[in-house]
């Protein structure tokens, strides 16, 4: 068993990264994302590539069943079992408002009130039992949501982060009578104090359980049946993979699976290739994510609004998504204005010029009309050729004739639209952070990234961008590339000078033999475990948090838990960084301890990528017109895979292959690098 594989469901495609170990080769697919059910699509895009399952080691998966199911409200039929007088929790969430200037706003939780049932139990703040929780109140709760139909329920406590003993002795009845293992918990999800974060996370954990763990059941069985007998595991949210059991168990972890594993590997691509400085685009037919890297390392929130109201608490990557996908829909609106999505043509029907029954133009359709993408070999393989005729009708009927332009010139302002857009996420998450985009590189991927190259070079003024050697199935390739990683959290709510030690090392020591347990329990080889600790501190007073990275002495999985003075060095290090002065007298308060446990996974050599051999020369496949802002253009087209390295290609030119097209605008160069990737900047700025 020597092969790897990666495989990434996005909204349009399924991408699979094949790695090749004992050969030292990789192969890619792509086919299209099969629906409701996104496990045809994986087990296809598999077996295009390999036709013998038990020759397969490992296969990651980053799903996007989890968002799915968020998104479109489609998760399970749920019960929620709290303590008396908390019922209306996840319906007031923190009195947000859809939008902030609104007047009104619609909310409904994904659990209905009749749904949401109350017994007796109190547990104060400081972890006392004021009142043991009724369990026959529970048991009859637990009979009257299964009679409601619910497939899973929730437990959520006040206070149970202080003292779980309520909790779990609910849980322990519950057990007895639930008649699957869908029985969520909040001590268990998330420990951490603030009730609405807790009973959000906790109860849409339960909402995708029957959903998440139903569809990885398929597929782990199918790829048994099929002669599968490695590790199946899967991308969380972080950026770590985790094993299938756990993802069953805590699904809330996968909501951003897939576009996770995009930047795990563009940071890797980037790293090796010289750039520690990256700015993420991934296009794929639905969406346009756009992440951060600086200084070689992702940046990581604890929380995430999935949706308006849907919020989770659980480390994840910084992502920005917004509806500017290859199959967002372009249209103009009652003010004549030119939108672009945020609804997507998706995989089925897709673009127009897919020719399966949809009649509105999509960036797609404008790039097809623009004769960026060839209509001879569209991407995924499931097309003979695309329908520019049908594209270009539907962008003059629905784009040109309401803004009175002729087709091309309503192409050239669906993709001007849907660049702006695209910029504007670019900005958010770099300049609006205090990040200068000039120093950073820009790494597009996904199926439609490379397409928009030097569009975002021009509007935000990056001064290069580095184009992956499979850039469509780049989130395919993080999931090979990711590491094991377990997030733990446990709230202190303590002062600094009155910090318990040996409680905060018993937690500490907790958290790390849990994860090595996980990570032991994994049925992989790592090259090395790491353990890092950070602590959520604030001045009293002060509501929110600054994180406080602390360094511990963890021998042989034996912690040394640090000083109050060097708690105190490293609060004070932070909060400078964070806000530039410290308050002085200000007393410190020790609200979270944070851990992860991260087993480091081999990384394949990106040389294996890299192509052997060739000529530009040989590579040239010929020329098509291709239009630039208001002309056409006589553009060299090649076979990127290919060209050799160090060729270098002078725009306008398009480097074509199996899973995206790369487009050089006429003012820029591409250069091959010694991994196959291509590194395009302005003529003047390279040698």
């Amino acid at each position: 068993m020597s092969k790897m594989i990666g495989v990434d469901v996005g909204g349009t495609f399924t991408d699979v990264f094949v790695l090749d170990e004992a050969a030292g080769t990789a192969e890619v697919a792509k086919v299209p994302t099969t629906r409701p059910d996104q496990s045809g699509g994986f087990l296809d895009g598999i077996g295009q590539r390999v036709s013998d399952l038990s020759e397969i080691s490992v296969v990651v998966h980053g799903t996007t069943a989890g968002t799915n199911a968020l998104l479109e409200r489609k998760g399970a039929r749920i019960g929620v079992i709290t303590t008396a007088g908390l019922r209306d929790v996840l319906e007031m969430r923190r009195r947000d408002r859809p939008r902030t200037w609104g007047l009104r706003g619609d909310f409904e939780p994904v659990v209905p009130r009749d749904l949401r049932l109350e017994v007796p139990e109190r547990v104060l703040a400081d972890g006392t039992i004021r009142t043991p929780v009724d369990l026959d109140a529970v048991r009859a709760a637990a009979a009257e949501l299964l009679d409601q139909g619910c497939l899973a329920v929730a437990v959520m406590f006040a206070n149970s982060y202080a003292n779980a003993e309520n909790e779990a002795r609910a849980v322990a009845a519950l057990r007895e009578i639930w008649p699957n293992d869908h029985v969520s918990a909040s001590s268990e999800i998330l420990p951490e104090i603030r009730e609405f974060e807790r009973f959000s996370t906790t109860a849409l954990n339960a909402y995708l359980q029957p959903e998440v763990s139903g569809y990885l059941d398929r597929l782990e069985l199918a790829l048994k049946d099929g002669g599968f007998g490695g590790e199946f595991m899967i991308v969380q949210s972080n950026g770590g993979v985790m094993a299938v059991d756990t993802a069953s168990r805590l699904p809330v972890r996968t909501a951003l699976s897939g576009p996770a594993a995009g930047v795990i590997a563009a940071g890797y691509i980037a790293s090796e290739a010289g750039f520690d400085d990256v700015i993420t685009g991934d296009m794929g037919g639905t969406s346009f994510d756009v992440s951060l890297i600086a200084g070689g390392k992702s940046m990581l929130s604890p929380q995430t609004s999935i949706d308006f109201g849907m919020v989770v608490r659980s480390p994840m990557i910084e992502i920005t998504t917004i509806g500017a996908g290859g199959g967002s829909i372009a249209w103009v609106d009652k003010g004549g204005l030119l939108n672009i999505g945020p609804e997507s043509a998706g995989s089925t029907p897709g673009p127009v010029a897919y020719g399966q029954g949809n009649d509105r133009p999509t960036v797609t359709d404008a790039n097809v009309v623009l004769g960026r993408i060839d209509p001879e070999s569209p991407i995924g393989g499931k097309l003979e050729r695309l329908d520019v005729d049908g594209a270009r009708a539907a962008i003059k009927v629905h784009v040109g004739d309401p803004l009175g332009l002729d087709p091309e010139a309503a192409a050239e302002a669906i993709l001007r639209v849907a660049n702006a857009r695209m910029a504007g996420a670019i900005r958010l998450v770099s300049i609006e952070r205090g990040f200068d985009p000039k120093r950073f590189a820009f790494m597009p991927f996904g199926g439609g990234g490379a397409l928009h190259t030097g569009a975002m070079l021009a509007e935000v003024g990056i001064g290069r961008a580095i184009v992956p050697r499979y850039p469509g199935v780049t989130s395919a390739m993080g999931c090979v590339i990711a590491d094991m990683r377990q997030d733990f959290v446990q709230t202190i709510n303590a002062l600094l000078d009155g910090l318990d030690a040996d409680a905060l090392a018993s937690f500490m020591q907790d958290h790390v033999d849990r994860g090595l347990a996980l990570l032991d329990a994994a049925r992989t080889t790592f090259q090395a475990r790491e353990i890092a600790f950070e602590l959520d501190m604030a001045y009293v007073g002060q509501t929110h948090t600054v994180s406080v990275p602390i360094d511990v002495t963890v021998t042989h999985g034996t912690v040394t838990p640090p000083t109050q003075v060097e708690i105190a060095k490293a609060f004070d290090d932070a909060y400078l960084r964070a806000y530039g002065r410290l308050l002085k007298n200000g007393v410190r308060r020790v609200m979270n301890l944070r851990s992860a446990v991260t087993g480091k996974r081999p990384k394949f050599d990106l040389g294996t990528l890299a192509p052997v051999g060739g000529s530009a020369e040989a590579a040239l496949k010929g020329q098509r017109r291709v239009h630039f802002g208001d002309q056409w253009f006589d553009t060299a087209i090649y076979n990127r895979l290919d060209l050799p390295v160090g060729a270098v290609i002078d725009g306008p030119a398009i480097l074509e292959q199996p899973d995206t097209t790369v487009l050089i605008e006429p003012h820029l160069r591409g250069t091959v690098d010694a991994y196959g990737n291509t590194v395009i900047a302005a003529k003047e700025a390279t040698p």
